[in-house]
């Protein structure tokens, strides 16, 4: 059945790439949006560019790993725009001093506990938001996480457990609320998404990460996938994968 989709959008971790084209696809269906991430010197490029689209944002700085003040956030969110009917959750970045993950053979339980770093604030996320999309009996939430979660790639250490715990969390929870009229479902991306941190960090790498020009993917492709997910409420995952054969 088709979802009831208007309101308020809240995309966490928004950056250049995906973050950006979910911004502008959730503001092309009408709606306000709340953009979230932890370097505000960006944000005002972010609200211009929205704008100049017609689309209405508002910016909020907050390191998703703060879990106190990621839930007063959405309280926030909230009450300054409306509810939350739409959740995307897809923080992730890189830094120059970022090394190559241990492969698979060489992690410890601490190695999972940080990657699990990512996978603790999308629960908490959702519990703030989720009562009321449940008493409304309207609302999405959408995660973004890494093929490794479906495919065994060794390199990827314990991202691949941490991916793996996202996605199973968000199609659990899509089972969980269809008859409450919420939906969930998770992007698994396998592939450097174009304009994104991650994909400009690698390509200024190519010593250590070769040429990887060919296994890019269009945020805004992803995007129009996202928003055909979260409206027709026909799938709950899909795959893009620009790694393997």
């Amino acid at each position: 059945m088709p979802g009831h989709v208007d309101g308020t959008a809240v995309v966490l971790g928004v950056g250049p790439g995906l973050g950006m084209s979910m911004a502008h696809r959730l503001g092309r269906g009408g709606h306000t949006l709340a953009l979230v991430s932890r370097t505000p010197e960006r944000h005002t490029g972010y609200i211009d560019e929205l704008a100049g689209a017609g689309i209405k944002a508002v910016s909020f700085t907050v390191d998703v790993r703060d879990t106190a003040r990621l839930a007063a956030t959405l309280s926030t969110i909230s009450a300054q725009l409306g509810p939350v009917n739409v959740l995307y959750y897809g923080p992730g970045s890189v830094s120059d001093t970022d090394a190559r993950p241990k492969p698979i053979t060489d992690i410890s339980g601490k190695d999972v506990e940080e990657a699990m770093t990512f996978v603790h604030p999308a629960l908490e996320a959702v519990q703030a938001v989720l009562p009321g999309m449940r008493a409304r009996k309207s609302g999405a939430l959408l995660f973004a996480g890494g093929l490794s979660s479906v495919l065994p790639l060794p390199a990827l250490g314990a991202y691949a457990l941490s991916f793996a715990a996202l996605r199973n969390y968000a199609l659990t929870l899509n089972a969980a609320l269809t008859e409450d009229g919420v939906y969930a479902g998770t992007l698994t991306i396998g592939g450097l998404v174009e304009r994104g941190d991650i994909h400009r960090f690698v390509a200024a790498h190519p010593d250590r990460y070769g040429d990887l020009t060919a296994k890019t993917l269009s945020p805004d492709d992803i995007a129009a996938e996202a928003w055909s997910m979260i409206t027709t409420r026909t799938r709950a995952e899909t795959v893009f994968n620009a790694l393997t054969p």
